[in-house]
């Protein structure tokens, strides 16, 4: 694998942007929050930018964002992408435990949840074991937005013995939820 260096960005830098933005419009050409959204999740301390470097180019991204109290907080992954031409090189896994280890040290979160796309797709079923593999569980509840034409599944990595996955998983939408709640709210 290549040799990275891990960066969390707390505060919105506009040239940093410029290099994330072609990997961020890749992996996610419809659909993802607008620039103004992200800027402002940073501008208002509920988001952070995270970036996987490589000889001073950015190869990997996410943007991540806390919810819950305390004893009760986890990292939601919203976003995360490697540059596709290194896709399956084991970047993605490397950003993972990154931003696992980050999280845990600054934050002491219980755990980690992402959202997928609930599909029978080959794309859908490669991201679903892509986090499975990295120890993520998949729940069974399937979540449909008004606003948003597919469903989604809510998937947890539990970082401590004390942490639950729901069964079923609608419990974890309401973190979902309320993190999206805030990111989309104005300042």
């Amino acid at each position: 694998m290549l040799e990275l260096e891990f960066t969390t960005i707390e505060a919105w830098d506009e040239a940093l942007w410029a290099r994330m933005k072609p990997i961020y419009h890749e992996a996610f050409p419809s659909g993802a929050k607008s620039q103004a959204i992200l800027r402002s999740m940073l501008d208002r301390g509920i988001g952070y930018l995270h970036i996987g470097v490589h000889h001073g180019e950015v190869v990997a991204m996410a943007v991540t964002g806390l919810e819950g109290k305390d004893a009760y907080r986890i990292l939601i992954i919203d976003y995360l992408a490697v540059e596709q031409k290194l896709r399956g090189s084991g970047i993605g896994a490397w950003m993972l435990r990154q931003l696992r280890a980050w999280a845990l040290r600054e934050h002491g979160i219980k755990g980690m949840l992402i959202e997928a796309e609930s599909g029978t797709t080959e794309p859908h079923q490669l991201r679903i074991q892509f986090w499975q593999r990295n120890g993520f569980i998949l729940t069974s509840y399937v979540h449909q937005y008004r606003m948003v034409p597919e469903p989604y599944q809510a998937m947890m990595l539990p970082l401590d013995g004390s942490t639950h996955v729901p069964d079923d998983g609608k419990a974890l939408f309401r973190y979902i939820n309320a993190f999206h709640k805030v990111a989309y709210r104005k300042s």
